[in-house]
């Protein structure tokens, strides 16, 4: 059984800055991609940002310059270093885990950014 645990969640004022951090436990192997998702109110779930095995990064374009991801292989973690946030960066993100040959979702956790 695979589980991701995400934290880091929380309401923060425009210009502020959280930290997400998603762990994946269990038997999970072969992962060749992590990432984190978003999904806004009545939206659809968009990319945020990917990480690959080997460290290649993508990003949605609306966070390029302010939006960080990075991951600790070693335990099974992958990190979104949120900076400049920006009221609609809110929604609920969700990790993604891709492996050969499953993919794993997170619960989600919401990011509020407000004044």
């Amino acid at each position: 059984q695979v589980q991701l645990v995400e934290s880091g969640g929380g309401l923060v004022q425009p210009g502020g800055s959280l930290r997400l951090s998603c762990a994946a436990s269990g038997s999970i192997f072969n992962i060749y991609a992590m990432g984190w998702y978003s999904q806004a109110p009545g939206k659809q779930r968009e990319l945020v940002a990917t990480i690959t095995s080997g460290g290649s990064t993508n990003y949605a374009d609306s966070v390029k310059g302010r939006f960080t991801i990075s991951r600790d292989n070693a335990k099974n973690t992958v990190y979104l270093q949120m900076n400049s946030l920006k009221p609609e960066d809110t929604a609920v993100y969700y990790c993604n885990v891709r492996t050969i040959p499953a993919t794993y979702w997170g619960q989600g956790t919401r990011v509020t950014v407000s004044s």
